[in-house]
């Protein structure tokens, strides 16, 4: 190596200087960085801002989980496990009408902006919800309708904000730690509805969701903030950019990548609805065997349910936290973020094997717990970080439209065929039978999504 004319060797990134190099850029992590290193790799100066939209999406997360214990136990009591089915599809009869409205905000606030006023429209409905219902209202199918609705679009827009801020390569790095934060959420969430159900009552649950959505208002403005200013005036520029006017539907219709996600979306949710369902019917036999029947018992009852599926989301959530916090990133890493695709499907169509042999309480809970766990993890994960490469009128109204009217049109296809089979008598291992054909379906789709994620992201694998 040659010296320049002031006699001062040079640095180089040759081979032998390269390791010290790296060496020398660890060193500027902060200690949060490190920390977060545990889990992905974060580099300097990232940790501030993962740690903020991590704790956005554990507010978020423990807040939905708060709202959804006390819908199971209204709708359960009030409707049943059929009337749930129906209910959901109700929300994408509504959601077409939603869906261009939202689009519509979109291009006339930025982000910011849409961020909090989601945010305060969702909070003020809550309160409106434990007003009516001290007071008697029968508001189940509408609460219903409402949390899945509030559910989808929320998660959907935080995750779209994720997207927004950081990089293809960023994304595929931190997301694994955005979702450990959406693992605590739900761990949390589910832990204290199932302590505060019974000695609170489910109306003032419904206020400390309020207040929670409102904290993941604030939380969004300062995260945002922080990357922002990190990542330069490309990022500030988008604090006030609007987006453009083309619609979330035309921007499926007319996107062949996004039509395979959209796709995906409702098989994936046909499949995990028709384990709920007889799980809802399973428990719903147990509880009338537990405490007795009839309108006497409705109390009781509800009790009965909220407890278990606060159990229930409770073990889901905790082994979800462990595959998030300790295996996603790896599997990143190793296969990517499409050949994490297949995972789910492939454990799905083994879960439904065992309900189809073995259809009893216990062992369709522990199946359902580690199939949901799976998807709420990895598969969650994934699907997010499919949006990275796409425009940011796609992260915001494409993602709206999947994750909204997508799944519940999953709805409407899992109640179509809850529909038909119970007027048809179908035992719980013809669903299952049917449920691991949609199963098989979604694998090839899977497929098709690695071949356009390949074409756009060449370099992942």
């Amino acid at each position: 190596m040659t010296s320049d004319s002031s006699g001062v060797e040079p640095f180089r990134l040759d081979a032998p200087n390269l390791g010290a190099f790296q060496g020398r850029e660890t060193a500027f992590k902060g200690p949060l960085d490190r920390v977060l290193s545990i889990f992905a790799d974060v580099r300097a100066g990232e940790g501030a801002g993962a740690v903020l939209l991590t704790a956005n999406l554990s507010v978020l997360l423990g807040a939905y989980y708060l709202l959804k214990i006390v819908r199971e136990s209204l709708i359960l009591v009030e409707g049943g496990a059929e009337v749930k089915a129906y209910s959901s599809a109700a929300q994408a009869i509504l959601l077409l009408g939603v869906i261009p409205l939202y689009g519509w905000i979109a291009t006339k606030i930025n982000r910011n902006q849409l961020l909090r006023w989601t945010a305060v429209f969702f909070a003020s409905n809550l309160l409106l919800f434990a007003y009516f219902g001290r007071q008697g209202v029968r508001e189940s199918v509408v609460y219903f309708i409402w949390v899945g609705i509030f559910n989808v679009f929320s998660v959907a827009q935080l995750w779209a904000f994720a997207t927004d801020l950081y990089t293809e390569a960023q994304g595929k790095r931190l997301f694994p730690v955005l979702g450990v934060g959406a693992s605590i959420g739900s761990v949390g969430g589910a832990w204290i509805a199932g302590k505060l159900i019974k000695p609170v009552g489910p109306y003032n649950i419904m206020l400390i969701a309020a207040a929670a959505i409102c904290l993941c208002a604030f939380l969004s403005r300062v995260s945002g903030y922080v990357i922002s200013r990190r990542e330069g005036e490309r990022e500030k520029k988008k604090d006030v950019e609007k987006l453009n006017t083309t619609g979330g539907f035309q921007l499926l219709f007319s996107d062949h990548y996004l039509r395979l996600i959209a796709l995906l979306t409702i098989l994936l949710n046909v499949v995990s609805l028709s384990g709920d369902f007889i799980v809802g019917k399973l428990v719903i036999n147990h509880a009338e065997a537990a405490v007795g029947l009839g309108h006497q018992f409705a109390a009781a009852q509800r009790v009965y349910i909220g407890t278990f599926y606060a159990h229930y989301y409770a073990w889901t959530n905790l082994v979800s936290f462990i595959i998030q916090a300790f295996l996603v990133s790896r599997f990143f890493k190793y296969i990517g973020v499409r050949g994490s695709l297949f995972v789910l499907p492939a454990l799905s169509f083994a879960t439904f094997a065992g309900i189809l042999f073995f259809p009893a309480l216990s062992v369709v809970r522990n199946l359902k717990i580690a199939e949901n766990a799976t998807n709420y993890s990895l598969q969650n994960t994934a699907r997010n970080a499919l949006l990275l490469p796409t425009s940011r009128e796609a992260k915001y109204k494409a993602k709206a439209a999947i994750e909204t009217f997508c799944v519940r049109l999953g709805d409407v296809t899992q109640a179509g065929i809850i529909f038909v089979g119970s007027a048809l008598h179908f035992s719980l291992s013809v669903f299952a039978i049917i449920t691991r054909g949609f199963a098989a379906l979604w694998t090839v789709v899977a497929g098709g999504i690695y071949r356009e994620h390949q074409m756009k992201l060449p370099e992942e694998g």
